[in-house]
């Protein structure tokens, strides 16, 4: 087996994962993210002995092996997450949850396309400095591969050094000598579970959903889907969070900037009360 595969997918071959990931995730791959189709094909190439992205083409339409859409989605996908990410923001969510939960209520909260679970574990870790009740943490991606990996608390010092402080660190961290492993204290107020936006039906109804930086990778209707789920999913009062580059402006009926948090949405109340006739 060769070590590197130089030969870049065809247009054909692009064509095909192209339509491939938004069938499955309601993403697009833009024509300026396509150069990341080499690079994140070449641990499958590898570990599947195949020369080039056609042969995986040919693989995937042979229809021989019904794992492997799920396996090319899985490396398609763009799963860049950190600890604590724009810290400031999801600090601002813990306060403003806190502030519209009842004191002695466990907040629901649902971190969704959580990836391989940093943001989920940063949210339990501030909950569980302010010394309120616990949340109830729904962690939820796409990606098989990457709630495997969230569920077992496991990460690298690479990973872990990306926005952990050293002191929680040291408190809610454990060391192998090769890896970083969550307390058990923190792993237990979060639930984990594989979810697709696009297509799968709400997991619930929460105070606080954090959707970020994931809009914007969503075709049109894909994300007037996603959108709609979203709202349908806060509670009567919940926030709702996206990314810095993400709104819900002229793309929701159902959603609105808050009124009382400033940079969060919330669900836009429908009177459905009968109107009276008048004459």
């Amino acid at each position: 087996m060769s070590a590197t595969r130089t030969q870049p997918p065809s247009a054909g071959a692009t064509m095909v994962f192209s339509a491939l990931l938004e069938a499955r995730t309601g993403q697009q791959l833009a024509a300026n993210r396509t150069w990341r189709l080499d690079t994140a094909l070449q641990p499958l190439l590898l570990e599947l002995d195949l020369p080039c992205a056609d042969a995986l083409v040919a693989k995937l339409l042979d229809g021989h092996d019904p794992r492997i859409g799920d396996r090319i989605v899985d490396v398609l996908l763009n799963q860049e997450t950190s600890f604590f990410r724009d810290a400031g923001v999801i600090e601002g969510a813990v306060q403003a949850v806190r502030g519209a939960v009842p004191a002695a209520a466990r907040p629901r909260i649902w971190s969704a396309a959580c990836a391989t679970g940093q943001e989920p574990l940063s949210l339990a870790m501030l909950f569980a400095e302010d010394g309120g009740p616990a949340p109830d943490i729904l962690a939820t991606d796409v990606s098989a591969s990457a709630m495997a990996r969230a569920r077992t608390g496991s990460y690298s010092q690479f990973e872990i050094q990306r926005g952990l402080p050293i002191r929680r660190l040291m408190q809610w961290f454990e060391s192998d000598g090769s890896h970083w492993f969550a307390s058990k204290a923190l792993l237990s107020s979060i639930s984990y579970r594989r979810h697709n936006l696009a297509t799968d039906p709400v997991p619930g109804r929460f105070d606080l959903i954090l959707c970020r930086n994931v809009l914007f990778y969503l075709s049109a209707p894909a994300r007037q889907t996603v959108l709609e789920r979203l709202a349908q999913a806060l509670k009567p009062g919940g926030l709702l969070l996206l990314g810095a580059g993400e709104t819900v402006i002229g793309q929701s009926e159902l959603l609105r900037p808050s009124v009382t948090h400033r940079g969060f949405y919330e669900r836009v109340e429908i009177d459905v009360a009968p109107r009276v006739q008048r004459g």
